[in-house]
């Protein structure tokens, strides 16, 4: 039976198979941005933990006062963790010991080390506000708080007054304007709003162990004499009919992704070891990518932003024993990632850092044992690593108690209420900035990346060389 010509053109966009480039439209008034010269290599690597990962275990205050303050919410339900178990750590610029949940040996290392920071109170804010000014509704608060899809959208695109059809790692890239190569500077190992631009074009690909260059095989496309056929024809009809834009857009995106496919031609070995995981295949996947790229100069790539994902965070219950093999797998896969950073000599170029939904509240949720979990909530901690990081410290911006981390108080000065809600002194858009910032988006580029960020003291927290 014979095909349509649109029907030829749909199947064989599919037979692309995992060569799915997550893509905007040319044209419709869109107009690629000046490349803004860089030489140096620099890329960001997005960790998404999906669900809201419950940074009060992740980093609890050791001091005497401040254990006291965390355990007395959380210990009769057994969701506090005993503080002997704790790692510790003592940020300088607050003086105090604090420890790092116990499963995180690898990122306690990376912190002696001075290549782990912890931003501090991080979340989605229109203004900076307090504890009366949201209660009172005297200032504007982010739209749908505590609501899933609403917050990892609000993370993601760096907006939290409207929704966004693009991510602030999109909006990034599309600054410096697309590579003459057509390598697309953002890779995701996931989907997500982060990615999205206006012009630019982001590429999604298998984690391993897929072998990178078998994640953008054109199936059906052999060497029989029907696959040449069919090869041979859809190369011509890609060639005629090309005024309508979206036949256009359809014919321009099929020859990207054929032309990324070529390039990806060989598999990077590596010699660091990672962890056959989730998080690990997909860090050991971007690792690859970025070998690539050091050996082939020729496709000029001098920028990459890399999304990828972790999800079972959201933990309404039995958040002791889920968050523990979690953040085992975070905390290798990113110590492994870095020592495959340090193999490519790309340490200092390559910087990782973590978003999560929000955090999660201080008084726990669900009762008996090995149920209790936590609800969601608003403010969290994360982490940045690399060698570009100012590692060893807590970084953000001071609250009511004169320090960035928040006082672990029910009814305190950061809850919204009564339940260890806090209320971020630190806004995505800051945080976010501050990495943009290092990566090279210029000063005169960052309102446009970030709307928001005149509403805020700074746009650089100071924790990137």
């Amino acid at each position: 039976m014979s095909q349509s010509r649109r029907e030829f053109l749909r199947r064989s966009g599919c037979a692309l198979g995992a060569a799915t480039l997550v893509s905007g439209i040319e044209n419709f008034g869109m107009v690629n941005a000046l490349a803004q010269g860089t030489t140096d290599y620099r890329a960001l690597v997005c960790i998404f933990l999906a669900g809201g990962n419950d940074g009060n275990n992740v980093v609890v205050p050791l001091s005497s006062s401040g254990y006291s303050s965390y355990s007395s919410v959380r210990g009769a339900s057994g969701l506090a963790i005993a503080q002997a178990s704790l790692l510790s750590i003592t940020p300088p610029s607050i003086g105090d010991p604090f420890g790092l949940h116990p499963n995180l040996p690898e990122l306690q290392t990376l912190w002696s080390q001075q290549k782990l920071a912890v931003v501090s109170n991080v979340g989605p804010l229109v203004y900076p506000i307090t504890r009366q000014q949201y209660q009172s509704s005297a200032v504007a608060r982010p739209y749908q708080l505590f609501s899933h899809s609403d917050q990892i959208a609000q993370w993601q695109t760096g907006r939290s007054d409207a929704v966004s059809p693009t991510g602030w790692g999109g909006r990034a890239a599309d600054t410096f304007g697309p590579y003459a190569s057509g390598f697309p500077m953002i890779t995701a190992l996931s989907g997500g709003a982060f990615i999205q631009g206006a012009a630019t074009h982001p590429l999604s690909i298998a984690a391993a162990p897929t072998p990178l260059n078998q994640v953008l095989i054109l199936n059906g496309f052999g060497t029989g004499t029907d696959e040449v056929a069919r090869r041979t024809s859809m190369n011509y009809l890609r060639t005629v009919d090309r005024d309508p834009t979206l036949v256009k857009a359809l014919s321009d995106r099929t020859q990207q992704a054929l032309d990324i496919g070529r390039s990806l031609n060989v598999d990077p070995v590596l010699t660091t070891v990672f962890p056959n995981t989730t998080l690990g295949n997909q860090l050991r996947q971007v690792a690859k990518v970025i070998k690539h790229i050091q050996s082939s100069p020729s496709l000029g790539v001098t920028r990459q932003i890399f999304f990828c994902q972790l999800g079972g965070f959201d933990t309404h219950q039995n958040q002791v024993g889920t968050q523990a093999s979690l953040l085992t797998q975070v905390s290798q896969a990113m110590k492994a990632f870095y020592d495959a950073t340090i193999e490519l000599g790309a340490e200092s170029q390559v910087t990782t850092f973590t978003h999560s939904d929000f955090g999660r509240t201080l008084q726990p949720a669900g009762s008996g044992s090995g149920v209790v979990g936590s609800d969601h909530a608003w403010g969290n901690h994360h982490f940045v690593m690399g060698g570009a990081v100012r590692g060893g410290d807590f970084y953000g911006v001071a609250g009511p108690n004169g320090t960035v981390f928040p006082s672990l108080q029910l009814s305190g000065p950061n809850d919204t209420d009564s339940r260890g809600r806090w209320i971020p002194t630190v806004s995505v858009e800051q945080y976010a900035a501050t990495l943009a910032s290092w990566y090279g988006v210029s000063s005169t580029d960052i309102p446009v990346v970030f709307p928001l960020i005149g509403n805020f003291s700074t746009s650089n927290l100071g924790f990137m060389m």
